[in-house]
């Protein structure tokens, strides 16, 4: 299944109203050839419908403004298969997490032509530790699968003391492992050498789900499930001591779903699933804030949520409107002002954004 238990809320969008902002021309529709690989190149992982098996991945190139769909069916001449949850660049390939279909595909990165599969239970993210290393975290257990990225071996099982980890980050020789459980308040730190934990850190809310690095080398952990009324916070970590150096706890009813780092600033989507406008869009805050932001920076419509978020190395600002995930997704790309730039249509569940901008 999905990161969030949204398909199973039943929430019904009637119609999605897009937005009115000033704008250019929309890039060309999704084309029906291949493109030539090239530079600037976004990949978006759309995660399909739950148990429909319609994943995809679509391409779009910032420099061309082109719009290329599902690429992997277009080149292996098969489907996805179901909930493309995630996808990593090792090497000179993309390794593919679809978490109900309990494999990671691995793609050539230039020609999207598939290298094999490797059988993994729920799979959700992968982290590379070096060339012939990278965790897997899974949902539903207590396993990180490690694998070798060269052979496509899986090489031994990490379990950790609670289910579904999650967000993983590689920082000063250790793995930084959330798991998103509502019975823990831990993310755990890995050493790598020898697979073990070596450190157990508590932040402020349960379920953590993200970590991130802020340019100061502190650690941002973003914890909560609102679904099983766990309050979400942001807590920020002394990696060196495991010191809590701040936190900050949402409104009950916030819902905030996902978080990345740009600079100095955290960038994150609250979502509102039963369509109203409060604590619903794309927010931003400096690592320095004193409080949560009141507003949101890109908001959402009435009937609409966000779900998909990240930023390019350029500075552009890219948001996935999943449309309840009834039908295909839009992404939407803002200016670092919040102004709309781009838009364009792709498969179902926009989920997350992958970018690669060297040739």
């Amino acid at each position: 299944m999905g990161r969030k238990d949204h398909k199973a809320i039943g929430v019904v969008v009637a119609m999605v109203l897009l937005f009115t902002a000033c704008k250019k021309d929309g890039p060309n529709k999704a084309c029906c050839t291949l493109p030539v690989h090239d530079s600037e190149n976004v990949y978006v992982v759309c995660e399909g419908q739950y148990q429909v098996g319609d994943a995809s991945l679509y391409l779009y190139n910032l420099k061309k403004d082109s719009v290329y769909g599902d690429i992997y069916k277009a080149v292996n001449g098969q489907a996805l298969g179901d909930v493309f949850e995630s996808m990593q660049l090792i090497g000179n390939n993309f390794f593919l997490c679809i978490n109900n279909s309990n494999k990671v595909v691995v793609i050539n990165r230039t020609t999207w032509a598939l290298q094999g599969t490797i059988n993994i239970p729920q799979p959700r993210y992968i982290t590379a530790i070096n060339d012939t290393m990278a965790y897997v975290s899974t949902l539903y257990s207590k396993n990180i699968y490690i694998i070798n990225p060269q052979t496509l071996a899986i090489k031994t099982i990490i379990t950790i003391p609670t289910k579904n980890a999650e967000g993983m980050l590689v920082y000063n020789n250790s793995v930084y492992t959330s798991s998103w459980d509502t019975s823990t308040k831990n993310i755990y730190s890995i050493d790598p050498a020898s697979n073990n934990i070596s450190q157990t850190i508590a932040v402020a809310g349960y379920a953590p789900q993200k970590i991130l690095l802020d340019n100061e080398k502190k650690l941002w952990v973003l914890s909560g499930d609102a679904p099983e009324n766990r309050v979400a916070a942001f807590t920020q970590v002394d990696p060196a001591t495991g010191q809590i150096l701040k936190s900050f706890t949402f409104p009950a009813t916030a819902n905030p779903t996902t978080v990345v780092m740009h600079n100095d600033t955290l960038y994150f989507i609250e979502a509102d699933y039963n369509g109203g406008t409060q604590y619903n869009g794309v927010y931003r805050m400096n690592i320095h804030d004193a409080s949560l932001p009141a507003q949101a920076f890109i908001p959402a419509q009435q009937n609409q949520y966000f779900y998909a978020l990240d930023i390019d190395p350029l500075g552009n600002i890219y948001v996935g409107d999943p449309k309840g995930f009834s039908q295909n997704g839009t992404v939407y790309i803002y200016h670092t002002d919040g102004t709309l730039y781009r838009q364009f249509n792709v498969g179902k569940g926009p989920g997350h954004f992958v970018f690669d901008f060297t040739n």
